[in-house]
């Protein structure tokens, strides 16, 4: 069975800490066996049985999934408020262990350092994943101890079938909010004296730097690829997809460095 194969069985994995213990032992699989991914197994097609498209992700029965404006808000200076918030992290973090693996198994015919990349990423969500829910621990709750929402895997989803606007909408949009997210979180969380879970954001915010340049990398490199201009194209994918448009303030500095041109910072800030 190819990498492919073992990541969306993984995918379809509903257990969270086997889901991201699969994930680690598949990209150390991936650096120890390469030709697991070559040119021939890149190639392959693989199709979901109604089985397995009826259990799209893998996931607990817990959190419970409502629509985003029913989350509630809870303040980060209130034990409770501060599990709320870091559990929020945590569902984005599992949800992104999905959308990698789902880049791997889902979309045939792409260079193999296309599924070594989202092998990579969903590792680094798995430790993610498992270092906010071990520190939801310590602090005396759990994941799926809050309501959460699907909005990742909902753009997940829409761009099955696209792998332009997957790698646009989810990785460069989506994801990319992070980036601009997590140091006004970590000015919070500093001021409630939670320096653990501040470290444990400093790791986050570095991979997803990484994450959000692979993104960038294969969008740019599927537009070249297909003689399309990616500045133009990208706020037709935003309105076709219904995906966010991003508001300010951006982390310009971390987007810069996973990638974004100026062009693009232009767009986002609305300059003309």
């Amino acid at each position: 069975m190819s990498l492919r194969h073992h990541a969306l069985n993984t995918l379809l994995t509903p257990d969270p800490a086997a889901k991201a213990a699969q994930a680690q032992a598949l990209q150390a699989e991936c650096l120890s066996h390469p030709t697991l991914l070559d040119d021939a197994v890149c190639q392959e097609r693989l199709a979901l049985n109604a089985a397995q498209q009826a259990a799209m992700p893998g996931r607990p029965v817990r959190p419970h999934l409502v629509p985003a404006k029913q989350v509630p808000s809870r303040s980060p200076f209130t034990d409770e408020g501060r599990a709320a918030l870091l559990h929020a992290i945590c569902h984005i973090e599992f949800n992104a262990i999905n959308l990698a693996l789902d880049a791997v198994w889902r979309f045939d015919g792409m260079p193999t350092l296309f599924y070594q990349d989202w092998l990579r990423v969903a590792s680094e969500e798995a430790l993610h994943f498992t270092l906010l829910r071990q520190h939801l621990q310590a602090m005396g709750w759990d994941y799926g101890d809050f309501d959460a929402h699907d909005g990742l895997w909902t753009m997940c989803e829409r761009t099955a079938d696209d792998i332009v606007a997957r790698m646009a909408l989810v990785p460069r949009t989506l994801e990319a909010r992070g980036l601009d997210a997590t140091p006004l979180i970590q000015e919070k969380l500093n001021r409630a004296g939670d320096h653990a879970a501040v470290q444990i954001l400093d790791i986050i915010l570095r991979d997803e730097v990484g994450h959000v340049a692979v993104g960038n990398h294969w969008f740019h490199h599927l537009c070249r690829q297909r003689g399309l201009d990616a500045v133009t194209l990208y706020p037709q994918l935003v309105r076709q997809y219904e995906a966010p448009r991003l508001r300010p303030p951006f982390n310009e500095a971390a987007r810069k460095a996973a990638g974004f041109t100026d062009e693009e910072m232009a767009f986002l800030l609305g300059v003309d």
